[in-house]
């Protein structure tokens, strides 16, 4: 059996993750207790059946404190019995899930008494925190779209071929800040912009003329070759202790043109080597790959 446990923020996206799953033929059960979590899979595998083959669970803020703090205690006996599990960690920026939650006129869970929202979301982030540090994969969803977070699911979940490790680059622009669920965040503002040449400025980094610009740069391809010699030495060193994902940023000023010339470049690179590569560029538009 292989069991995906779906936590996070509420209002992060948790339910469309779920959704997503049991559209690709997971068995999926919403909102389960944390302290019925060893039982429950336990179960599901001394059933033997094929039913139970993938399945996900989603957990949400409605526990107590200490079922959260011992969560990590919860998932020894999955450890024990070979099960197969990955912890997926949903979250967004404070101002984006206030926004969902009064656009949308949904409660949020823990906005009980006198609790407004914003102070229900800082209680839960602290509540969630134990989930976090046992995370496989942590998703930030405060700049992606229902489509976006749905391919990222497919893609890094479900489609993730065996025990190989699911690479994702991703292109940024440090004017919207840094992505937070990156392992990884490499600053390419040192080298020559595109920007400051008038012809390239409407272009990106998948446009041949700004490509050829920055092939001209001996700084730019001695960043990317040392880029490639870091992650090639330390790839399988993550893969060795057992991690599923790796998430690589790389930023340049407007994420336009050199973090997505980096990524496109990287990602050509490893796809030859055999490597399951993702590729987003947060802030070009509506652009997951």
């Amino acid at each position: 059996m292989k069991l995906a446990i779906i936590s996070g923020l509420s209002g992060s996206g948790k339910s469309v993750a779920l959704h997503t799953l049991e559209d690709e033929g997971y068995y999926c059960v919403d909102n389960l207790p944390v302290f019925l979590l060893p039982a429950f899979a336990s179960e599901l595998v001394s059933r033997r059946d094929k039913r139970f083959e993938l399945v996900a669970i989603s957990i949400d803020a409605r526990n107590t404190p200490d079922e959260f703090e011992s969560i990590a205690r919860l998932l020894q006996p999955l450890k024990t019995r070979n099960i197969r599990y990955e912890v997926i960690f949903l979250e967004a920026q404070d101002e984006t899930l206030i926004k969902r939650f009064s656009e949308t006129r949904r409660r949020h869970p823990l906005t009980g008494g006198a609790r407004p929202l914003a102070e229900a979301i800082s209680y839960e982030r602290e509540l969630m925190a134990p989930f976090l540090r046992v995370a496989d994969l942590r998703i930030d969803t405060s700049q992606t779209t229902l489509h976006e977070l749905r391919h990222l699911i497919r893609s890094r979940i479900t489609e993730r071929l065996g025990t190989k490790i699911s690479l994702l680059l991703q292109s940024f622009g440090f004017k919207q800040g840094v992505p937070r669920d990156a392992d990884f965040v490499y600053d390419a503002r040192c080298l020559p912009n595109p920007h400051w040449q008038p012809a390239l400025r409407q272009l990106t980094g998948k446009d041949g003329p700004v490509q050829a610009y920055l092939e001209e740069s001996g700084d730019v391809q001695r960043y990317k070759e040392d880029l490639i010699r870091f992650l090639e030495q330390w790839i399988p060193c993550f893969e060795a202790e057992g991690r599923s994902y790796l998430t690589i940023a790389i930023g340049c000023t407007g994420g336009q043109h050199r973090s997505v010339y980096l990524v496109e470049q990287l990602a050509a690179h490893f796809r030859t080597c055999g490597r399951q590569i993702q590729t987003r560029h947060r802030d070009l538009p509506r652009e997951t790959t």
